[in-house]
């Protein structure tokens, strides 16, 4: 694409209040973008017929200004400007209504080629959800039998936890950011951006390099990282927050939802038992339970058994049975009530820990895995 097309392109994908669907309509009676950009407001209406502020030639005139600025940021940055004609646009998108017409990302992972798998949550998370999102990640990359991407936002708690599960277990993964690629937000995260490109994922965005970092922009994006995906994992939410605003908008694409559910009293997974409860989300408890309700193929196994279960001492059973029984306990109330000195229990729930059977949590308290 030449220079004067990507500048009217990205133009054209800035029109207030424009969709695919009207994008469309405008191409075909117009003739092209250049034809659009050029034409004078009067040609404009009679042609449509209609008239609209988006017809006026200042406005046009200001559009075209930000977008030739953009189109040296693009080439220099080496950034991919995907435009919503274009054979490698997210296929996905094309089926919701609010898709943008312009794609900036940068990154190798070519999401019409792969399975999308969207995992978003609370930013508050807890070592329950970060469990879960890697146990859920590792599922994914060892037993799904075609190419698969996790898509997140990038943000603390969840977001990024799916992410660095996925760069771990080597699977590519899509951080959809409310900016222009030329800032990292929340900064914190910047080495884990960079690890996500290098490691086969994407950054993508709709935003052009001058869109000022605004709270409103990380709601807004949500229908992207809904739109690209195949499915939605809301691992940890309270009833109110961006991973609720994420379910619904996926549900209303017809992808399928689903929720790690959690206990009542934790505020955290109250909104993912609220959408399991009024059947917007399936409860999903592992990998194998996303991979059947997906009918995802599977990938043939070894000849060689795993492990299933990890080889446990007698007093690592009796903690174990004592933590099932109760749901939770802290480590003096376990020390007395089973006998075992604090020294040596402390040691044992360590090595408990690197085995996958317990979860620490604020307070000195322990859970089942």
């Amino acid at each position: 694409m030449d220079r004067r097309q990507l500048s009217l392109r990205i133009a054209f994908s800035q029109l207030r209040g424009i969709n695919q669907m009207l994008a469309r309509e405008i191409l075909a009676r117009i003739g092209s973008e250049e034809a659009f950009f050029e034409a004078t407001d009067r040609q404009l209406a009679a042609v449509m017929g209609f008239s609209n502020r988006i017809f006026d030639r200042q406005y046009r005139d200001g559009l075209l200004k930000a977008a030739e600025v953009e189109a040296d940021f693009t080439e220099a940055g080496h950034v991919d400007a995907t435009y919503f004609t274009d054979a490698d646009y997210p296929s996905r998108l094309h089926d919701c209504t609010d898709a943008p017409l312009m794609l900036y990302s940068t990154g190798s992972c070519r999401l019409n080629d792969v399975l999308t798998v969207g995992v978003v949550g609370t930013r508050h998370a807890t070592p329950y959800g970060v469990d879960f999102c890697r146990k859920l990640v590792e599922g994914l990359a060892s037993r799904v039998g075609a190419p698969v991407a996790v898509v997140s936002g990038l943000a603390y708690g969840i977001d990024v936890a799916a992410h660095r599960a996925a760069i771990e277990c080597g699977l590519p993964t899509v951080a959809v950011l409310a900016h222009g690629l030329n800032t990292i937000y929340p900064a914190a995260h910047r080495n884990t951006a960079v690890e996500m490109v290098r490691s086969g994922g994407l950054l993508l965005t709709d935003y052009m390099s001058s869109a000022a970092v605004h709270k409103g922009n990380f709601l807004a994006r949500n229908r992207i990282v809904a739109g690209i995906s195949d499915c939605l994992v809301v691992v940890e939410s309270a009833e109110k927050g961006g991973a609720m605003v994420t379910a619904r908008i996926a549900s209303d694409y017809d992808r399928d939802v689903f929720a790690l559910p959690g206990r009542t009293s934790d505020i955290y997974s109250a909104g993912c038992n609220s959408l399991i409860r009024r059947n917007v989300a399936s409860l999903v408890g592992s990998a194998d339970d996303l991979i059947d309700a997906m009918r995802w193929p599977r990938r043939q196994q070894e000849t060689a058994q795993s492990t299933l279960f990890p080889e446990i001492s007698g007093e690592e059973q009796s903690v174990m049975d004592y933590l099932r029984e109760r749901g939770e306990a802290q480590i003096n109330r376990l020390s007395v009530d089973l006998d075992i000195p604090v020294g040596r229990l402390t040691g044992m729930l360590i090595e408990m820990e690197f085995k996958g059977l317990v979860l620490p949590y604020p307070g000195a308290k322990y859970r089942p895995a």
